[in-house]
């Protein structure tokens, strides 16, 4: 994880990023709903939490590793309405890579398993 944790959560929730998304990173908590966790994904991306990102992906479909693009700035996130009824989130991710802007859409597809909810798939 990076060095340096932003005070500003990542997820544009206009919370610090101590009162938003790091309980979820730290394990002290888990996400409610569908939205919260793809947020709390968005910020993992954003500060380098591959565990995180691992932690919460739906067994089968997790891969056995994952590597994060050092080069990525996550900048923005854009997110359509919270679905949580149907576990589903639309979303718009920003990065830059080399200096360059790259724009990622996706539709994510949760699960709730017990209290945990858990990333599946997205479609682009």
């Amino acid at each position: 994880m990076a060095s340096s944790l932003p005070s500003r959560c990542p997820c544009l929730s206009g919370d610090t990023y101590a009162a938003c998304c790091q309980r979820y990173h730290s394990g002290d908590a888990m996400a409610p709903t569908a939205e919260l966790l793809m947020r709390s994904r968005y910020s993992a991306f954003a500060v380098g939490d591959s565990a995180h990102l691992l932690a919460t992906w739906h067994p089968q479909t997790r891969p056995g590793s994952l590597e994060l693009d050092a080069e990525a700035v996550w900048t923005r996130l854009d997110q359509g309405g919270p679905f949580d009824n149907e576990g589903v989130v639309e979303f718009t991710a920003y990065s830059r890579i080399a200096g360059e802007r790259v724009r990622q859409h996706e539709t994510s597809r949760f699960i709730r398993l017990g209290r945990a909810w858990l990333y599946v798939d997205g479609v682009e």
